[in-house]
């Protein structure tokens, strides 16, 4: 199913291997893929697909603020209507496949089951953080509402999952009274790394096309795209006849359908050949690897695709570690103990890709409300035997009075560089690098524990866990492709060629 089927809730003896006695919970951040939601083009109309999808009750139910004639701020309370055109242009009300008028969605809309399962993930979040580990208080207020923290790409659907998500952590009878509005951070769309974003980096949508390119030309006459096309391809549109990766509609198109009305009702169906397990598994695979291969096989996809998201995540945890905050930013330096980011498939895949922890070979393309959790530990039992350090100058960094890296960290300049938890390690003094000690990172995908193929080497993980990395192993890798200037960098190597002749594996793999 396209829809995430969760795991139960974790048992005591689960929670104490999890979350071992001598290990702090400092801090966590979630990027939370969106609900469910309708195609983002209406496709199939010839297979019985209805166009409109009447599954929006929210549609019915808008608030917005307005200016009213006295001069002071009002709610008008609305619900909207669709209208489309009908014959000879004749402007027509859009309708469900029932008649429905009063709760039909947008094309890329989170549905109202989309709403559900966003809502029931905040629960699960709760479960787990208030009620069995006690991390966050049971209910906000003015003094600790700091502690939960907001993002989203500006794309509705990711925005209303994560309103959906924080209310299922925090339910109106869980904030205090006369608690204020919850604030959202939200980017333009030429600031926003929260998804792999082509439409503002030139160079990174070269990148993302050259590897289609690549895959059409290994898959179109594949005998994957044989079966798909012996099976769906008679309702294809007569000026597109025959499925392809770069067909019109594209194969990852014919899979948003697919995906879409595996996650809906009966309404909404497709014929059962769109089901057929071979179909499902061909286009899932052919999918992954369009999309998420360059992260697999070149460093500066990574870099211009994502890096700029897990160079905010490590930031975040570094600053938390070392109590760092970086001066007149306004608002991004609030200790929050818990984030939550609405975002995409596309993020989630490429996070977990370009840390070599998703296979495009054999993990499948995430499901609506994915989720990934980076929890930031600390370590309470000071003075056990402990992993190579920072600060012991071993294996996991070259020495400062040895290298060329770190004297391009070494001048006046670099070293207020060096107060910030953006600088890459290999330039960090050594005491910047000591207060990384016995903190750790693990990454939790859909609440199954991941180990980053990075962290795996000696030195570089708790003992006896692999999952839980060092947090300066963490930063290491990350550090491989973070952008040092992502808009500067998105302008780039435009003349260069897209694939390199040598892959460029993530860090560890």
């Amino acid at each position: 199913m396209s829809t995430l089927q969760p795991r139960p809730p974790y048992s005591d003896d689960e929670l104490r291997r999890l979350y071992p006695a001598n290990l702090e919970l400092r801090q966590v951040q979630i990027l939370l893929r969106h609900g469910e939601r309708t195609p983002v083009s209406a496709r199939f109309k010839n297979a019985g697909l209805a166009a409109h999808w009447p599954y929006c009750e929210a549609a019915k139910n808008f608030k917005d603020v307005v200016l009213s004639v006295n001069g002071s701020w009002d709610t008008l309370q609305w619900k909207r209507r669709l209208e489309t055109s009908a014959a000879n242009d004749a402007p027509t009300l859009a309708a469900g496949s029932r008649g429905e008028v009063d709760a039909v969605c947008q094309p890329g809309e989170l549905t109202d089951p989309g709403r559900r399962t966003t809502l029931a993930l905040g629960q699960r979040i709760r479960r787990l953080y208030v009620d069995q580990l006690g991390f966050l208080p049971k209910g906000l207020d003015a003094e600790n509402e700091a502690q939960v923290y907001l993002r989203s790409t500006p794309i509705q659907r990711a925005l209303e999952s994560v309103q959906q998500a924080f209310i299922g952590l925090y339910p109106a009878a869980n904030q205090a009274a006369g608690l204020g509005p919850k604030a959202i951070v939200t980017r333009s769309m030429q600031d926003e790394t929260l998804f792999p974003n082509e439409g503002a980096c030139k160079r990174f949508a070269q990148l993302s096309a050259a590897f289609a390119e690549r895959t059409a030309s290994l898959y179109n006459d594949g005998p994957e795209m044989a079966y798909i096309n012996k099976k769906i391809g008679k309702w294809m549109p007569k000026e597109s006849p025959v499925i392809k990766v770069d067909s019109h509609p594209r194969l990852s198109g014919i899979m948003d359908s697919i995906n879409a009305t595996r996650a809906h009702g009966p309404a909404t169906n497709l014929p059962s050949e769109f089901y057929d397990p071979k179909v499902l598994e061909h286009v899932d695979r052919i999918c992954t690897e369009e999309w998420f291969v360059g992260y697999q096989e070149s460093e500066e996809y990574r870099k211009l695709g994502i890096g700029g998201l897990v160079g905010d995540l490590t930031q975040r945890m570094v600053e938390s570690a070392t109590s760092s905050k970086p001066s007149g930013a306004v608002g991004v330096q609030d200790d929050f103990k818990l984030s939550m980011a609405g975002c995409h498939d596309t993020t989630i895949a490429a996070v977990l890709t370009s840390l070599g922890a998703f296979n495009v070979a054999r993990d499948k393309w995430p499901n609506f409300t994915s989720n990934i959790a980076f929890e930031l530990f600390k370590r309470t039992d000071a003075g056990a035997s402990q992993p190579a350090s920072a600060s012991s100058n071993g294996a996991m960094w070259p020495s400062k009075d040895k290298t060329w890296w770190y004297s391009i960290f070494s001048s006046p300049k670099a070293s207020v560089a060096a107060t910030s938890a953006r600088t890459p390690i290999a330039g960090m003094s050594t005491p910047d690098r000591a207060k990384l000690d016995d903190h750790y990172v693990r990454i939790r995908y859909n609440d199954t524990p991941v180990t980053l193929p990075y962290c795996r080497s000696t030195g570089k993980h708790l003992d006896g866990d692999e999952s839980f990395c060092t947090l300066a192993a963490f930063k290491e890798a990350a550090d491989g492709f973070t952008p040092k200037d992502w808009k500067a960098e998105c302008g780039m190597n435009l003349a260069e060629p897209a694939i390199r002749p040598v892959v460029q594996r993530p860090p560890g793999l």
